[in-house]
């Protein structure tokens, strides 16, 4: 009795992770299209820098009212973290610039395979063969859904090839400092938060001028424009929380391959939000393939040899009781 009851609280509780960061993350989505549409403040890594900030402030307050223990994370590890992350938020952004919206699609598709080989080089993960074709069949709905106009040059070519594999990075490392340091997701987000918010604010507002030509200090501040960053700021708070706490819970690919429902749900949203002409049978017809191989992923991947681990040594740190 124990036992079904642990597991079902477990999957009661990875249930309300995964509709936590989707929510989130279609929320903030939908806002900041509606910030950069309605209002014309184009300046993303700015803004991104801005979400760090209210990230720290939270994290902040949490500590001094006793809910976040004191952990300990080791400079090194600290630096790589925020490079990987940095270059992941910058890489995106120049790609997106640089590139069609197909190949930049295609670049987002390609985490995965990323993210399973630096899962099977770093910690010895095999696959069945179920589970490979069930990643398979989410990236050919996922590219039937997305991909469109698919033309590619060189520096366009380099910045997404820095922002798959830094973004890749950067998840398999949430994974992987929970693990060593036994640090929670509030803990890792209270170191690295602050490390975020000050890096960015720094090179967003040039990285931001030389993207769009625009100054944000420049820009014509209203309350209407205000509302909706302050609205992004606080909902980028249970976002960059709900990444942590499903990578550290699952891993860097199961928050890939299941996180494209947030893609789905983004295209569903438009539908309703902007207008018809989103939404036409191929669409509908790689969410319902794309749909199929998550559910398929989710069932065979939590099966025994579905995603097992050949090593199971992993050096760990323990700081905090967990």
């Amino acid at each position: 009795m124990a036992p079904a009851s642990k597991s079902e609280k477990k999957a009661s509780v990875d249930a309300a992770a995964w509709v936590f960061n989707v929510v989130t993350s279609v929320g903030i989505i939908i806002v900041n299209k509606a910030l950069m549409a309605t209002y014309g403040f184009s300046f993303a890594t700015t803004l991104t820098g801005l979400h760090f900030v209210t990230t720290t402030l939270m994290t902040s307050i949490l500590k001094m009212l006793g809910y976040i223990q004191p952990s300990h994370l080791p400079f090194p590890e600290l630096l790589k973290f925020v490079l990987f992350a940095n270059f992941s938020i910058v890489g995106m952004n120049v790609s997106l610039m640089w590139n069609s919206v197909g190949f930049y699609q295609i670049a987002k598709l390609s985490m995965i395979p990323v993210s399973c080989l630096l899962e099977i080089v770093f910690d010895k993960i095999q696959y069945s063969r179920d589970t490979k074709l069930s990643i398979c069949i989410v990236l050919l709905g996922v590219g039937v859904c997305t991909v469109t106009d698919v033309s590619v040059n060189t520096r366009g070519f380099v910045a997404a090839f820095v922002a798959v594999w830094s973004t890749s990075l950067q998840q398999y490392y949430v994974h992987f400092l929970q693990r060593k340091y036994s640090l929670s997701s509030f803990n890792l987000l209270g170191h690295t938060a602050p490390a975020q918010a000050g890096s960015l604010l720094l090179i967003g507002p040039f990285l931001d001028y030389w993207l769009t030509n625009n100054r944000v200090d420049r820009f014509a501040y209203n309350s209407g424009s205000m509302m909706f960053i302050f609205m992004s700021c606080t909902i980028a708070v249970g976002t960059n929380l709900s990444q942590f706490i499903c990578i550290g819970r699952f891993t860097a690919v199961s928050f890939q391959v299941l996180g494209h429902m947030k893609t789905i749900l983004v295209l569903i949203m438009g539908f309703f939000f902007f207008g018809r002409e989103g939404l036409n049978v191929h669409v509908v017809i790689g969410m319902l393939i794309a749909v199929c191989g998550m559910i398929w992923y989710g069932n065979v991947s939590t099966k025994p040899g579905g995603k097992e681990r050949l090593n199971h040594s992993l050096p760990t740190n323990k700081t905090e009781n967990q």
